[in-house]
């Protein structure tokens, strides 16, 4: 063996010695990043064995595949030495996690707090049940609406004070586009897509330039019925309110109709309930009246069934529209409007 092949197993050996003490000494102190240094050290690609094999291009052919083996036998050696370090101090490791996060199956456990279902959802989802009970289905559209729909269509035109823009979220300076006032549109793109029968319920949110205070809001929410069929009258609308008020406030809510103005109806009525605080004789929350308004409804304008293609002499239909807060107030006695959007828990956690 000459000189330099002799020096390269010499240095093969002390590297060995030298990695494997370097090994021990970092598993006894659990030191997992020098056990990273180590492998870093010996085994990357600028370490110390890429070196050595860079030395073998200097020894004679015939010694080559000797020293390699010897150099891979290396390699080996301190890759296995640090897999049973790392494997040992792994294993530690979860021990301690496992005593340091021990759980007393014995302590009490901490009661878990529920959510529920907002009072606003609760009215939706019982008023819309009931209207599926009876045949209708829901319809949904868009809440930026074109003012046709939401207006003309409605035999609300140009000039009419609904159309103030006091009262309206327009999107535009020409007033062609606003936010829904009512979801009175999507009744009407109903009824230019569907040919009668048609019996829907429209839920949603509307908009309105109404000032915040315990009876208003910006945005609230409303489900409005169309029913277009021959032969509709005043009594099938009459007869569906009723079933709607029995099913939400109980069989002896009464009620009453009063004679109302609406453009899109004719004729349009009211509906009251009697006052469920006093029973009827006058009290602060009905102001002294009685009743309660709860919502308007009415037989469609003919005009309205024309625009949309459909003929007022052989179909006849009604409408409604309730306003969600209004029906959740009257059924869970709340005062205040506002109650309903501020999401304090204290106030919710009551229903």
């Amino acid at each position: 063996m000459d000189n330099n092949l002799k020096e390269i197993h010499e240095r093969i050996a002390e590297i060995r010695a030298s990695a494997l003490k370097s090994i021990a000494e970092a598993l006894e102190a659990r030191d997992l990043p020098t056990l990273a240094e180590i492998r870093i050290r010996h085994l990357g690609k600028k370490g110390i064995i890429t070196a050595i094999l860079k030395t073998l291009s200097g020894l004679p052919a015939e010694e080559r595949p000797k020293t390699g083996a010897f150099i891979n036998a290396l390699r080996e050696a301190i890759e296995h030495e640090l897999e049973l370090a790392n494997a040992k101090l792994g294993s530690a490791a979860f021990e301690e996690r496992l005593k340091a996060e021990a759980i007393d199956v014995t302590i009490p456990a901490k009661s878990g707090r529920f959510g529920h279902t907002h009072p606003l959802t609760i009215v939706h989802d019982e008023a819309v049940d009931l209207f599926l009970t009876l045949g209708f289905t829901v319809a949904e559209g868009p809440e930026v609406e074109l003012s046709e729909y939401c207006f003309d269509k409605l035999n609300t035109p140009k000039g009419h004070p609904a159309r103030d823009r006091q009262d309206t979220f327009y999107c535009d300076e020409d007033e062609t586009i606003c936010l829904r006032t009512q979801t009175s549109s999507v009744q009407i793109r109903t009824m230019e897509q569907l040919k009668p029968p048609i019996r829907i319920i429209s839920p949603g949110r509307v908009y309105r330039k109404d000032e915040v205070d315990a009876t208003h809001s910006p945005i609230f929410h409303q489900i409005e019925g169309l029913v277009i069929d021959k032969g509709i009258t005043m009594g099938n609308l009459k007869w569906t309110l009723n079933t709607l008020m029995r099913g939400l406030y109980g069989p002896n809510v009464q009620t009453r109709f009063r004679p109302h103005h609406f453009p899109y109806t004719e004729p349009s009525c009211e509906l009251d309930i009697q006052c469920f605080e006093c029973g009827g004789a006058g009290c602060r929350l009905c102001k002294d009246e009685g009743w309660i308004e709860l919502l308007g409804a009415g037989m469609v304008h003919p005009k309205v069934l024309s625009g949309c293609g459909i003929d007022p002499d052989v179909y006849s239909g009604f409408a409604f529209g309730i306003g969600i807060e209004r029906l959740a107030m009257r059924r869970f006695g709340i005062t205040d409007m506002r109650l309903l959007y501020e999401n304090d828990a204290r106030f919710l956690r009551q229903f």
